[in-house]
């Protein structure tokens, strides 16, 4: 049965979640804020800024007009940056609340939001009563949109405290190339696909500096072992960790030229300013703002987070990246895991 689905947001990701629906049969309004995006997907076919070369299929639609693309739509996808989200979803909910539609309520976000620490679907929930939807589901996992674009095989997870409502998004992505696998604990797999963001920017800081592979998968695992602590202190499955979102988004994340987080620790390592860093991506980089939202959780908890914490020096503090590293690598020596802390048994 074909759906109308409202994907709001025309950047990389919101265009190409927007294309695959479409190409699996879905009917889709691909809303953008940017009136001059407009004529290039609607006749040209074509996002040139985030997608240069990739040619969309003819019946994708974009448009500016919000209330067009949400009316009678059953599932609405936010895919804007993770500080958007709040004034997108504010300018939603009084057009469900006139539409008296129900529709699934899905996020491809992957941050957390300044000033208030809130998940993604936390601010969805604060903005959006029960009343005016059927769940809210996050879609999240190791996934670039220029894989995507090119039909590679993409493995993400659906998670929502509804089992219906995840299951529903599953079925709509499905296809022979995008896979999604249903999950329960939301708070793990958002906390991983923002986490990772973070540790993204290490590891391309580390590539620019000209380090090797040895550090960079010290880097990636000791982060993953941060991850999981603030993870498990804020009620996930550590187990979550170890899977698409956790994992999953960790690798692809720290290993790719696709992933602007480590294009901006790229920079940063060659020299590179965060100011010229942040200005010359042309895009959002999630880490950024993420890094100082997980350094003000660490300290509130009291989680030891060390790498995640040099990197917000570096970003915020103007901490040199060769000092910061210098110190890594004289604390304490400690034991490997710490079986209390992730909850897991000996």
């Amino acid at each position: 049965m074909v759906k109308k689905i409202a994907v709001l947001g025309a950047g990389s990701w919101g265009s190409v979640l927007a294309n695959l629906l479409v190409e699996n049969g879905q009917q889709v309004a691909l809303w953008t804020h940017d009136p001059k995006q407009i004529p290039e997907i609607n006749t040209q076919h074509t996002n040139q800024h985030y997608l240069p070369n990739f040619q969309f299929h003819p019946e994708l639609r974009a448009t500016v007009d919000l209330n067009a693309a949400v009316a009678d739509a059953d599932v609405i996808l936010f895919v804007v940056p993770t500080n958007a989200v709040r004034s997108v979803a504010e300018q939603v909910r009084p057009l469900l609340a006139a539409n008296g539609t129900q529709p699934i309520i899905a996020h491809a976000a992957k941050g957390l939001e300044r000033g208030s620490k809130a998940r993604v679907s936390q601010v969805l929930a604060d903005v959006l009563p029960a009343s005016l939807h059927s769940g809210i589901v996050v879609i999240s996992g190791p996934s670039h949109a220029e894989d995507v674009a090119t039909k590679d095989i993409t493995t993400l997870a659906a998670a929502s405290e509804s089992l219906a409502a995840a299951t529903a998004i599953q079925k709509l992505f499905m296809n022979p190339y995008f896979r999604l696998y249903t999950n329960s604990d939301v708070i793990g797999v958002e906390l991983g696909a923002a986490l990772k963001n973070v540790i993204a920017i290490g590891a391309g800081a580390l590539h620019g500096l000209g380090y090797g592979d040895n550090t960079k998968a010290a880097l990636m695992t000791r982060g993953l072992a941060e991850m999981t602590r603030l993870g498990v202190k804020l009620g996930a499955d550590p187990m979550t960790f170890i899977g698409l979102s956790g994992v999953g988004d960790l690798i692809v994340t720290c290993t790719s030229v696709h992933s602007r987080n480590w294009r901006a620790g790229n920079g940063l390592g060659q020299g590179q300013t965060v100011q010229a860093v942040l200005a010359n991506m042309g895009m959002v980089v999630e880490g950024y703002s993420t890094a100082k939202v997980v350094h003000e959780l660490a300290a509130e908890l009291g989680v030891e987070m060390p790498i995640s914490e040099a990197i917000y020096q570096v970003l915020y503090q103007d901490a040199p990246i060769r000092e910061v590293i210098t110190n890594l690598m004289q604390r304490a020596g400690k034991p490997e895991f710490d079986f209390q802390v992730t909850g897991l048994q000996k």
